[in-house]
């Protein structure tokens, strides 16, 4: 239904893309994105409202394009964005500097609210050439956790002016990913196919535990955890696999999806209703994985050999989604699998999944949104 969708070309390559979390208690859907772009002259940090109810046809369908609120230089590549409340956005660079942007909604601009002046770098913190390219972040307010390619993980707190906490040689390679797994653990991803958990609370500067995918070693790009099952874990990797972990149980991946034919950028379980997951492509593909179609024919790990069953009266609810992203089986032929842009041609780098809405964007130079996800 690509007549849900619109696009907005913009002149910059976009490599983030994130909605605006709602208020707390707010029903309608999401209205405000930002994005980040990269490999341009000048990389900016835009806000945009998505919000153009003028523009609704007769039957529901929106016909307006996302215009700008208000946009701000930023220094070297956008390498990823998180919203750390709706007013502050934690951008991490290429040059290994970490910055809060502030939006002010009175007079629609975007200032510099905080920097972490290379907070990753290769040789010393002071030497001007040294930065390393920080990857990664996650915000849980008002605590930020970055990753980068120097292995390092920084811990910050948005009203310190230090960090709180930095693992300095969490890892021998690139980490790629972070997100928080509970409010004091947090899962990396790494170049040789390493999944690890931290918990912040040890001072060892030691992983809790290491996953690693089996073999080729394959970068891995991208992490997203369930967010009602926190022992469900989704990666995503250079080779385009979708690998979905259960990190109770064994080192290795449950499932290995054939996915995408090149890296794989983003994987997102969508938030509110997790049997959905997203993910995109360097190969110019978005694809919405549905787990919730014929649940009941599908065979449920919970009932071999009576294993877990305890815990089955806690998660009757949650049947279907257990059952769905653990089956041993491979799914894929059970799962209804949707390319939601058939004919993109360049990378699709990040995609955003909030209520009935998707926003990504592209090395097209565009941004598209859709707001019928599920129509």
């Amino acid at each position: 239904a690509m007549e849900d969708v619109s696009a907005k070309f913009v002149s910059q390559k976009i490599s983030r893309t994130r909605w605006r979390p709602p208020p707390a208690a707010a029903l309608q859907p999401p209205d405000v994105f930002a994005t980040g772009s990269w490999d341009n002259e000048d990389n900016r940090i835009s806000l945009w409202s998505a919000d153009d109810l003028g523009n609704v046809g007769l039957n529901g369908e929106y016909h307006g394009e996302p215009h700008l609120l208000c946009d701000i230089q930023h220094n070297g590549d956008v390498m990823d964005m998180q919203f750390l409340d709706q007013e502050r956005i934690v951008v991490a660079s290429s040059t290994g500097t970490v910055t809060i942007f502030r939006h002010h909604q009175n007079n629609q601009t975007l200032s510099a609210n905080h920097r972490w002046e290379r907070a990753h770098y290769h040789v010393d913190q002071d030497t001007s050439c040294g930065g390393a390219a920080c990857t990664g972040v996650v915000c849980n307010n008002p605590e930020i956790v970055t990753v980068g390619e120097d292995g390092r993980i920084n811990l910050f707190r948005a009203d310190q002016k230090d960090a709180v906490r930095t693992i300095d040689n969490a890892d021998s390679s690139t980490l790629h990913a972070v997100t928080f797994l509970r409010t004091t653990e947090i899962l990396t991803v790494n170049s040789i196919g390493q999944l690890k958990i931290w918990d912040l609370r040890q001072q060892r500067n030691e992983p809790s535990q290491i996953f690693s995918l089996a073999g080729d070693r394959v970068p891995l790009h991208c992490v997203d955890r369930h967010p009602n099952q926190q022992h469900i874990v989704a990666t995503g990797g250079q080779d385009g696999m979708l690998s979905i972990w259960d990190i109770r149980q064994g080192t290795m991946p449950v499932s290995l999806l054939n996915a995408h034919e090149a890296e794989m950028w983003e994987v997102h379980f969508h938030p509110s209703n997790p049997d959905h997951l997203f993910t995109c492509s360097e190969d110019g593909s978005l694809w919405h994985w549905d787990a919730s179609t014929n649940v009941s024919e599908k065979p449920s790990f919970l009932h071999q050999g009576g294993r877990s069953t305890t815990y089955l009266s806690h998660t009757t609810i949650n049947q279907s989604v257990v059952s769905a992203w653990l089956s041993n089986d491979p799914t894929k032929d059970r799962m209804e699998i949707t390319n939601l842009i058939p004919n993109q041609t360049l990378s699709v780098n990040s995609l955003d999944v909030l209520g009935p809405c998707l926003v990504y964007g592209t090395d097209a130079e565009a941004i598209y949104v859709n707001r019928q996800l599920f129509a």
